[in-house]
């Protein structure tokens, strides 16, 4: 059971209204603990935000999760539980930026009444709370507690669920509180004879693992009848998949899956085809697997040129994501090919 932080801040409230505010040196040691307090509370916010930074920029992080929201006063005890789907590197930024902008606040409000008005309750108070609120803190708890925010993913800080783990009564929102509703494979495990998983089952967990899933399952089941399947809610392929994973592998898994006739100019329900996965997931390998002459010639096939229903392409996608490593790729294939095509054509003059 969580400690309740309660019961410290009353009796704190009670004895910070005893204070003699009148006596310049109780002002000046209140003045003193206070900024040796905040001081230290900034310096540990600062680092965890620069881990955070960097734990939301591993790949293994970039799926999705389940998150609860905090517990409300007086809510229905009998109301069926609600969770938020995030992506976990994204909700680590989201909660390591909340510690900076609440403790920005809190310091301006404290340090304001203090100037202005001359109250001392509010250092007083804030000198004591302050660990208390940052210990609250699922980021500060795993750094301090749990070993740091690597492998944040399998630690569960946010006390989050995956897909696999909602119940049939829990309900599922987006980050604008309205409902979602999710994949029948995600709602029921469709089990085929012998409680094998489907097809559809196996794609799906493979790309929830991110870049720790294992590829062997789904490249054991790949064959030339399913190698260009789609899932039946957003139109996701075998080839879609392995070009955004980031897994090990990756590289080698789709040169065999194109053999088997991977086709990587197919696109899902957001317009995106293989090269869009790989350009905003930040996947350099498979992209260039996906461009080079000797994998599937992207170039040829246009996929570089190619528009999503935003207009987007992945380029555009691969600079807006942040991921330089897929931009370059790209830039440098379609430059090398530029140049390749303006010797032929001075060669045709030639002769």
């Amino acid at each position: 059971m969580a400690f309740n932080k309660m019961f410290v801040m009353l009796p704190v409230m009670m004895a910070a209204r005893k204070i003699d505010g009148e006596d310049p040196n109780i002002v000046f040691l209140l003045r003193c603990c206070y900024g040796a307090v905040q001081a230290c509370a900034v310096l540990l916010i600062l680092f965890i935000n620069m881990k955070a930074n960097a734990a939301a920029a591993d790949k293994a992080n970039n799926v999705k999760i389940y998150v609860a929201p905090p517990p409300q006063p007086f809510a229905d005890p009998n109301a069926k539980t609600s969770y938020q789907e995030k992506l976990l590197n994204e909700h680590i930024l989201s909660v390591a930026r909340g510690m900076i902008s609440s403790t920005a606040m809190g310091i301006c409000m404290t340090v304001g009444l203090h100037y202005y008005k001359g109250m001392i309750v509010g250092l007083a108070i804030q000198s004591i709370m302050t660990p208390f609120n940052l210990a609250e803190n699922a980021l500060v708890s795993a750094l301090i507690f749990k070993g740091g925010l690597s492998d944040i993913k399998q630690k569960r800080v946010f006390g989050e669920k995956t897909r696999d783990e909602l119940g049939a009564t829990d309900e599922v929102t987006d980050a604008q509180g309205n409902p979602i509703v999710l994949s029948k494979a995600a709602n029921k495990k469709i089990k085929a004879a012998g409680g094998k998983k489907s097809f559809e089952d196996l794609l799906l967990d493979t790309w929830d693992l991110g870049a720790e899933a294992d590829i062997k399952p789904l490249m054991a089941a790949l064959n030339k009848k399913n190698i260009n399947y789609a899932t039946e809610e957003s139109a996701w392929t075998p080839i879609m998949i392995m070009s955004g994973l980031g897994a090990k592998g990756v590289v080698a898994a789709m040169k065999e899956m194109k053999k088997l006739g991977a086709n990587p100019s197919q696109i899902d329900q957001e317009g995106w085809n293989a090269l869009h996965w790989s350009a905003y997931h930040g996947s350099a390998d498979a992209a260039k697997c996906l461009v080079a002459k000797d994998g599937y010639d992207g170039l040829v096939l246009g996929l570089h040129e190619a528009a999503d229903k935003e207009g987007k392409s992945p380029l555009v996608h691969a600079k807006d994501e942040g991921n330089d490593d897929v931009a370059k790729v790209i830039e440098e294939a379609v430059a090398s090919s530029s140049g390749e095509s303006g010797a032929d054509e001075g060669l045709r003059k030639r002769k």
